[in-house]
């Protein structure tokens, strides 16, 4: 008797671990199109906004909104990457002032839980890293079309946009002098249209 209640309850765990990995493997995978896409910011400097980019990065997508709970989002930028259109500007934002890119290369997202607003809204919950600081963040993901591409068969695309604000200083980036918020701001807008695409 025992031994049969045992082989039931083995048998009904392998069934669960099997199910699991079989949905987590069949969550939509969708490839950042990097063409497409862009990494955006914007800051105060005094009373007018310096806007700014990451040009390296790397996303992985597995989203399918009938499958939320599988549905996974990682993010990774390189700091080394940011172009303010001014040189000297770029290395001092990647000098130990702010980011101190040498010690820490890159700021990373990797969500937890993805959760549908309305049918394009979306929250994705998770950590984000910047330098050796992590938080616990939401960042809200618009869906802004999504349709087969003309010129690639059997192709879909996804539009999709991430706008958000984050406080610098809540993760160490300024120091110093730098740390007071009268010169450069506190909050930093960020702005990510980003084009995915996978096979039909």
């Amino acid at each position: 008797m025992d031994s049969t209640i045992k082989n039931l309850g083995l048998a009904v765990l392998l069934t669960a671990f099997i199910t699991v990995s079989i949905t987590a493997q069949n969550t939509t995978t969708w490839k950042v199109d990097k063409a497409h896409t862009s990494v955006n910011f914007s800051v105060n400097h005094f009373f007018s906004a310096v806007t700014g980019k990451f040009t390296n990065f790397n996303g992985q997508f597995n989203f399918d909104p009938n499958n939320l709970k599988y549905s996974k989002v990682a993010f990774t930028v390189e700091i080394n990457s940011v172009n303010t259109n001014n040189a000297k500007r770029d290395k001092h934002l990647q000098s130990a002032d702010f980011f101190n890119a040498k010690t820490f290369t890159n700021m990373t997202f990797k969500s937890s839980k993805i959760e549908m607003k309305s049918k394009n809204d979306y929250l994705l919950y998770g950590k984000l890293t910047i330098k050796d600081i992590t938080k616990e963040v939401i960042l809200p993901m618009k869906i802004t079309g999504q349709m087969e591409h003309p010129m690639k068969k059997g192709t879909l695309i996804m539009g999709i946009l991430i706008d958000t604000t984050i406080n610098r200083t809540d993760f160490g980036v300024g120091t110093g002098n730098w740390a007071t918020t009268m010169v450069v701001g506190n909050a930093v807008k960020i702005h990510i249209p980003m084009e995915l695409n996978r096979k039909k």
